[in-house]
């Protein structure tokens, strides 16, 4: 009896374009767009079938990958061509031709290409290779960003997911209701000591953790895996850089270092945290780096605008180290 992973790559079996034809970035993109029609998938059947082999394919981000002028990252791509029914091959073969016009920017598109996996075409140093399927490839930004944040299951953890009672910060305005972890559900993180939503720059690809207004663009988008022993994933997706997941800058394990959205995998327990309820009623929740065991905060636990988050001591005063778990409603993506 074939395995899932050998029906999945069997899809597109001598149906699939070439990518070696491609000679520059647009020319692949349209390529990516016959491999799809290859495939007769849907957006939302891709993304059933990357999660199931553990990649994170939102379809909202086939969409843009698809509509764009410039190639995807790696990571993305290979959770696409994978998605698509591609074998591992063939997968070698599409990241190599992605790499080489992402360091040249074009290519003679002869079709001669030996098809070698990208760690045999290493010409740009500052993206790592990515792992052969069925691992989740390893590479997101070029300055060592994110990745992986593998599938998460529809799971309701009830007794995590309840609201708890209204709040009053220190400014004397009542806050929003807090709001626990729930598996799966898009979230925004809030401090409820600033009112703040966690966010990057838009600005910056440094992949750094702030407070800003969450009335307005929050970025990365985040959701929650369950790790067991109530330790959590930040799962991200960027809209220019793809899936991801939060992190401690580089595992670093000082009190000061910032939180960071980098490349998935790299960071061992720097990128998974306890998520603990404080108070009775809840007053809200601290983010634990499972490495170091010290919470996460706004930097001097300030309230301030664009106040960055870091990883701090817990002394027993929580001020801007407890967050709420906000759901964000998510439009449905047409198939």
């Amino acid at each position: 009896m074939e395995s899932r992973g050998e029906a999945q790559q069997m899809v597109v079996e001598g149906r699939a374009p070439d990518p070696r034809g491609a000679r520059n970035a647009p020319e692949f993109i349209a390529l990516l767009g016959a491999l799809k029609e290859a495939s007769g998938l849907t957006y939302r059947e891709l993304a059933q079938r990357a999660d199931a082999v553990g990649d994170v394919l939102p379809r909202s981000t086939i969409a843009n990958m698809l509509g764009r002028t410039s190639v995807p990252r790696e990571e993305l791509l290979a959770a696409f061509v994978r998605a698509c029914g591609c074998g591992p091959a063939e997968v070698a073969e599409w990241l190599a031709v992605r790499k080489e016009l992402a360091v040249h920017g074009e290519r003679a598109g002869t079709g001669e290409e030996s098809g070698a996996a990208p760690e045999a075409t290493a010409g740009h140093s500052s993206e790592p290779p990515t792992v052969p399927f069925p691992e989740p490839a390893p590479a997101r930004r070029p300055r060592s960003r994110k990745v992986l944040a593998a599938a998460v299951g529809l799971v309701v953890l009830a007794a995590a997911a309840v609201t708890v009672t209204l709040l009053v910060r220190d400014d004397g305005k009542e806050a929003a209701p807090v709001s626990g972890p729930v598996a799966g559900r898009t979230v925004k993180i809030r401090s409820v000591h600033s009112g703040f939503c966690l966010s990057e720059k838009r600005t910056s690809d440094s992949g750094r953790l702030y407070q800003t207004p969450c009335d307005g663009e929050t970025i990365p988008e985040f959701s929650l895996r369950p790790l067991g022993d109530d330790v959590w994933r930040l799962v991200t997706d960027h809209p220019d850089f793809g899936p991801g997941c939060t992190g401690v800058w580089n595992g670093t394990r000082e009190a000061g270092a910032s939180l960071q959205d980098q490349t998935c995998g790299t960071r061992g327990d720097a990128e998974a945290f306890w998520i603990e309820p404080v108070g009775r009623p809840v007053e809200g929740y601290r983010l634990r780096p499972a490495h170091t065991h010290l919470c996460v905060g706004a930097e001097g636990g300030s309230s301030k605008r664009d106040a960055e988050l870091v990883q701090l001591g817990c002394d027993g005063v929580d001020r801007g180290s407890l967050f709420s778990f906000d759901p964000v409603a998510k439009e449905t993506a047409g198939g």
